[in-house]
C-alpha cells in the first residue's frame, strides 16, 4: 500500500515560483506512473502533470511550459516545480498514481497565488 505526504505549498504572488514535493512510502511506487493533480473550490479534480516510470513526462495545457514534473525513485519522491504562477493556479495539489488516483489521496498541499 503506498501513503502519499505532500508538502511545499504556500501564498506566492503571481509570477512567483513554488516547488512541491510528494513522499511516498511502499516499494511498488517505483513502478507506477505518478502525476500531480490540483482541485479548486467548486471543481472537479484535475490532472496538470504526469511522469512515467522511466521519467516520461506530460502536462496539461493550461501548465506547460511553466510547470516541471520530476521523480526520484530512489528516494520515493516526486516534484512540481512551478513558475510564473498565475491567480489560476491556486488550488489543493495532490500527487498520486496517474491514470486514476488509485493510491489512498493524501491531505494535499494549498496553493495561493495572489497579489
Amino acid at each position: 500500500q503506498v501513503q502519499l505526504v505532500e508538502s511545499g505549498g504556500g501564498l506566492v504572488q503571481p509570477g512567483g515560483s513554488l516547488r512541491l514535493s510528494c513522499a511516498a512510502s511502499g516499494s511498488i511506487f517505483r513502478f507506477y506512473a505518478m502525476g500531480w493533480y490540483r482541485q479548486a473550490p467548486g471543481n472537479q479534480r484535475e490532472l496538470v502533470a504526469r511522469i512515467t516510470s522511466g521519467g516520461m513526462t506530460n502536462y496539461a495545457d493550461s501548465v506547460k511550459g511553466r510547470f516541471t514534473i520530476s521523480r526520484d525513485n530512489a528516494k520515493k519522491m516526486v516534484y512540481l516545480q512551478m513558475n510564473s504562477l498565475k491567480p489560476e493556479d491556486t488550488a489543493v495539489y495532490y500527487c498520486n498514481e496517474a491514470s486514476s488516483g488509485s493510491f489512498p489521496w493524501g491531505q494535499g498541499t494549498q496553493v495561493t497565488v495572489s497579489s
